[in-house]
């Protein structure tokens, strides 16, 4: 993937034409706020990810993660909601927001039902079922069925380079779960989700496939936990 880009996709979503996604990357700077010392470079370049996806003219409503499970449903545009970490619309004109320094931005969509969901999948909110949850919510919300949804998987922490403890991979089935050094471990964060989401009923899911600790233009609270994030958007056309 080249330096240059300045936003990520998913191949197998980037051609439905219901539906707006992406991740920024370092190329458009930081958009994570909480340890920003200026709010205004991030909030720039949240506009400039924004109008690289050609939703610029709409605000974000931005995901309040919390590394649980709860989902909420936006129907018109939000500064924040909190206390989530997935939300589900089926409303052109809201455009779903978060950001990540690790974690697993998933995107879910239904062409039929035409509604979307946007997750944050840190290792807590994955043993918490997040994805299934958020698949559960566009069931309930909008009549989605699981075999009609695609998923696809962003950036994130991947399984060579994610070392956690005991007490995290005893949580995890051992199948994502690998000897690292000494007594450490190391997690397949990704697979883990893809395989939550199968187990759902979502039969097409998608990865992109790209650490962000192995990847320079993008932030990783592993390689450098100064606060950077990168965001990812999803929007109806």
């Amino acid at each position: 993937m080249a330096v240059a880009e300045r936003v990520l996709k998913i191949l197998e979503l980037e051609s439905e034409p219901g539906l707006l996604h992406g991740f920024s990357t370092l190329v458009l700077g930081s958009v994570g706020l909480s340890h920003a010392p200026d709010h205004e470079p991030v909030l720039t370049s949240r506009r400039d990810f924004a109008r690289a996806l050609g939703v610029d003219s709409e605000p974000l409503t931005v995901l309040g993660a919390v590394h649980g499970a709860s989902v909420a449903r936006v129907d018109e545009p939000q500064d924040v909601v909190q206390g989530v970490d997935a939300l589900v619309t089926d409303r052109r004109g809201v455009s779903l927001f978060a950001t990540y320094a690790d974690c697993y931005p998933i995107v879910l969509w239904d062409p039929q039902r035409r509604c979307a969901a946007l997750v944050h999948a840190g290792w807590r909110g994955t043993v918490a079922g997040v994805g299934p949850a958020a698949v559960r919510a566009l069931g309930d919300e909008y009549g989605s069925e699981p075999a009609g949804i695609r998923a696809g998987i962003g950036p994130g922490i991947c399984g060579r380079c994610y070392e956690v403890g005991e007490e995290v991979a005893s949580r995890f089935d051992p199948r994502f779960v690998s000897p690292g050094p000494g007594d450490r471990f190391l997690l397949d964060l990704a697979a883990a989700n893809r395989a939550q989401l199968e187990e759902a009923g979502v039969p097409n899911v998608h990865t992109l496939g790209m650490c962000t600790k192995e990847t320079s233009f993008l932030p990783s609270h592993r390689r450098s936990p100064d606060g950077t994030r990168f965001g990812a958007i999803v929007a109806l056309r």
